[in-house]
């Protein structure tokens, strides 16, 4: 004779020894009711099938057969065909929000993750192990602790080039409070969103940043020195605290947000059909908002700790312009960027001579010379090629695009294959009459 082999589970096997129990009159159909949790009727018809079937009659009967909430089959299939369709890189989690906010299809994550896995649209990865870190409490009030950071990153996919994203965020609530896009993570791109920060939130307590060179000096030979950044002179001038995490982790609230945007934004882009900084920047609008409803917290302090702005509009421009010094000479001009400019003034201005001045530069690459709290009066004397400048990694993009966009504009321009050397004095012929000087080295006088 063959034995069967029941499979029972947990459950299943309790409700075997209280029916057992119940069988043999050491237990009463009130007692067994108590200990299963269940009504007398109940325990009634459990011990009439078991007494017919054994316990084959404890097996429950939906086993093998599919659930009476499963969803319809035709549901499932549309569910997977926009998500193939549309969502194919989604992760579950914002596959369903989209689904929902734009078929208007109400799914839960878990059964579209289920889903999603089933039909290898979603992996799951083995997670590292978590390196330990000291952990640090929010701050307690809106606009102490502002961190700041840029993101390298292709954002438009092949639609476009790789920019930067910078992002501020507020350490009390998580909240982003200014993002955009640049071509580059410079010092000009931090201070133009500082500069967008300020007219609409005011001055915060400190700003948490990482080492990059745009926020203080790496150099080991100008460690010790006192000069500052732009970005350091800025925030020292208009009295905000300038904070520099040593390790990424240290600001992981800015650092895990890029995390979420890499994967979000990269995908809303798409979806709009965005392929442009310009156009990213308008649409960042409105998804700021969004995000901030979604991911930011209510921080435990109800305080704002942002203080008004004291300098005027003019100050500010003059401020938030790159500044180098320099040193009038004794007929008060002055060399920068191979160009020489000279100090016009009513009277012999002897005062001037040797100056420390300051050459201020805006976004429009517009000079000014400020000495005192006022602009000088000057001319343009010599005007040669910019220099080349040492460009940082981060730069070489936007630099590269810049050339592209300048030899486009004239694809037909030729350059001239003389050299300005060729119409120097020093490379004519001396006409025969001219007297020929010779030098004690042996070599040849050319001076005019």
């Amino acid at each position: 004779m063959q034995k069967e082999i029941l499979t029972l589970s947990r459950k299943e096997l309790d409700r075997l020894v209280v029916m057992r129990s119940l069988q043999e009159k050491r237990l009463s159909q009130k007692g067994a009711a108590e200990r299963l949790h269940l009504c007398v009727r109940q325990i009634r018809r459990i011990i009439s099938r078991y007494r017919k079937q054994g316990p084959a009659g404890l097996v429950s009967r939906r086993r093998g057969r599919p659930s009476n909430r499963r969803l319809p089959e035709g549901f499932r299939q549309k569910v997977i065909s926009n998500v193939r369709k549309f969502y194919h890189d989604f992760k579950p989690t914002f596959a369903q929000e989209k689904l929902s906010e734009r078929h208007g299809i109400g799914i839960s994550v878990t059964t579209l993750r289920k889903w999603m896995i089933e039909e290898g649209l979603h992996s799951v990865r083995r997670k590292r192990r978590a390196t330990i870190h000291q952990l640090r409490e929010r701050r307690s009030c809106f606009g102490e602790l502002i961190q700041i950071d840029g993101s390298h990153h292709r954002w438009f996919e092949e639609r476009g080039g790789i920019c930067a994203l910078i992002v501020f965020i507020d350490d009390a609530s998580g909240r982003i409070l200014f993002m955009r896009f640049y071509p580059a993570e410079t010092s000009e791109a931090y201070m133009d969103g500082m500069r967008h920060y300020l007219d609409r939130y005011g001055r915060p307590v400190s700003f948490y940043s990482d080492k990059d060179s745009v926020f203080r000096i790496n150099r080991e030979e100008v460690k010790l020195a006192l000069g500052l950044t732009q970005v350091g002179r800025i925030l020292k001038t208009i009295d905000i605290e300038l904070i520099c995490a040593n390790s990424p982790q240290a600001k992981g609230r800015i650092e895990r947000s890029f995390q979420t945007l890499q994967d979000r934004l990269v995908k809303e882009l798409r979806l709009a059909g965005i392929s442009s900084i310009a156009e990213a920047n308008r649409f960042l609008e409105g998804y700021q908002k969004r995000y901030n409803r979604h991911f930011a917290i209510k921080p435990r302090s109800p305080e704002n700790a942002h203080r008004p702005v004291r300098h005027s509009k003019e100050e500010l421009d003059i401020i938030f312009s790159l500044q180098e010094p320099r040193v009038l000479s004794k007929c008060l001009s002055m060399q920068y960027q191979n160009t020489i400019y000279q100090i016009i003034t009513d009277g012999p201005g002897l005062s001037l001579r040797g100056a420390r001045v300051i050459v201020c530069e805006d976004s429009t690459h517009k000079i000014r010379i400020l000495y005192r709290g006022r602009y000088l009066p000057f001319v343009t004397l010599s005007k040669g090629e910019r220099y080349t400048p040492i460009a940082e990694a981060k730069k070489v993009n936007a630099l590269v695009d810049k050339a592209k966009l300048i030899q486009e504009k004239h694809p037909q321009w030729k350059p001239s294959i003389d050299h300005p050397w060729r119409h120097l004095k020093i490379n004519c012929a001396a006409p025969p009459s001219s007297k020929r000087t010779f030098l004690r080295n042996g070599k040849e006088d050319i001076s005019t």
